[in-house]
Parts: structure tokens; C-alpha cells; sequence
């Protein structure tokens, strides 16, 4: 398929002047061609997401040459952004439609709140640290996606007053999934969570909702920072 690659430096052009050349447009389209399509990542609509989003911009400045490998990246507050290929992987596997309501757990830098927000209608993110949340809403704003809404909170207790959610992401490691969320998905609804804790092998497991239960599958090995806050003081 052919995709366009955007250029998102009019992100910092002042109003009615032309955007400068995008530096970054072949990395993109390199991590699009060779790290997404190669694999195991089909569906159009999240290839040209991530073809569009600017991942350079959610690093910190010494890390963007790197923006575009297929690799994880500190981010501040012992977290990281994840890596390319995870992030369309996990878009992809909740099959989302344009007029989803998303809820995601870990901000982090807004770079996988963005991606969601190309493919789906609103996405609801909440980022334990102020600092991280702060930052990535300040970014989200600047570079108009004005269909996400963050919160700076726990997410074991997800967003009630915006629920149903007819999909979840975590992109942070539960040892199990909390229960909130699984109240706050829509029956039907599809959760993508990486399970395990700090010190255990994690599994990234994709969740429907049926009769309020969730059927799960085991997606793929992964590593992710674990989940903080209430997660730590519950059991399954």
C-alpha cells in the first residue's frame, strides 16, 4: 500500500508561516516500511498513523535521532516510550473503529495516546506522575489533537464518569488486570494489557468482554515498566 508521511514541524511555526522540511520523514518511513510492514502490521488505518505521528517530538532531544528505531526510549520518571512496533501492534489488535472511545492507562509521553487518536473517535489517557502528564498534554495540544484528554491520577481506577470504554490499553505491566477496568469496558469490548509484575516474564494478553468476564489470549512476550499506584496493594 502507499502512505503518506506528513510533515509535523508546523507544530512550531508561527501561525500563517510555511512549515519547515521534516528531517525525520525518511526515519519514519524507513520504521513504517521496514520495522511495521515487514512484520506483522496490516491494517491500513494504523500504518498511517504511524506513518504520521511524530515520535522525535515525544523524546527528550538527545534522543531523537533514535526516535525512529525499533526501540524503547527513557522518557523521565524511570518510564520509556515504547517501542514502534509495539505500539502499532497493539493499536492493531484492538481493531478499533473510528468512532471508538478509548481508554489508556500510562501517558507516558502521549506518543501511543496520538496514535490512538488518528484511528479511533476519543481517547481517554491518565498518567500517574505530574510531571509526565503534564508534559504530554501540554504536547497533545500543541499538535492538535484535541481528541485526547488526560488526567493525572491512578489508573487501577480508570475513568468511571467517562465509561463505557468500547477498548482499553495498558502500556504499563499489572500483575493482574484490575477490576475497575474491566467494569469500565463496554460487554464486547476489547483490552489489550501486558501481564506481570517487576520481577516476573510478561505476557502482553488481548481481552474480550463477554457476560462481564473477560476471555483472554496471549498475544506476545513483552517487557514493559511495571504498573504503580493501587495495583501493588490488590490481589486478583
Amino acid at each position: 500500500m502507499s502512505l503518506c508521511f506528513f510533515s509535523m514541524t508546523e507544530a512550531n511555526a508561527g501561525a500563517g508561516e510555511p512549515a519547515a522540511p521534516d528531517r525525520y520523514a525518511a526515519a519514519r518511513r524507513h520504521m513504517v516500511e521496514q520495522d511495521l510492514q515487514d512484520r506483522d502490521i496490516r491494517d491500513p488505518a494504523v500504518l498511517a498513523a504511524m506513518a504520521k505521528v511524530p515520535r522525535h517530538l515525544f523524546v527528550d532531544a538527545r534522543y531523537q535521532a533514535e526516535a525512529y528505531a525499533d526501540h524503547p526510549l527513557p522518557i523521565g520518571e524511570n518510564q520509556t516510550i515504547s517501542q514502534p512496533y509495539i505500539v502499532a501492534l497493539m493499536t492493531q489488535s484492538l481493531k478499533l473503529g473510528r468512532h471508538d472511545r478509548v481508554l489508556e492507562i500510562g501517558t507516558g509521553s502521549g506518543y501511543q495516546a496520538a496514535v490512538l487518536a488518528e484511528v479511533a473517535g476519543q481517547v481517554y489517557t491518565i498518567e500517574l506522575h505530574k510531571s509526565l502528564a503534564g508534559r504530554a498534554e501540554k504536547l497533545l495540544r500543541t499538535l492538535g489533537y484535541d481528541t485526547v484528554s488526560v488526567r493525572c491520577g491512578d489508573g487501577f481506577f480508570g475513568w468511571p464518569e467517562q465509561a463505557p470504554f468500547d477498548a482499553v490499553m495498558l502500556t504499563c505491566a499489572p500483575g493482574h488486570v484490575p477490576q475497575p477496568l474491566i467494569d469500565q469496558l463496554r460487554e464486547g469490548g476489547r483490552i489489550i494489557v501486558p501481564v506481570g509484575g517487576v520481577f516476573q516474564v510478561q505476557t502482553l494478553m488481548l481481552g474480550t468482554k463477554k457476560q462481564g468476564r473477560l476471555n483472554l489470549e496471549n498475544i506476545a512476550p513483552v517487557r514493559f515498566v511495571p504498573m504503580r499506584g493501587r495495583i501493588e496493594k490488590s490481589t486478583p
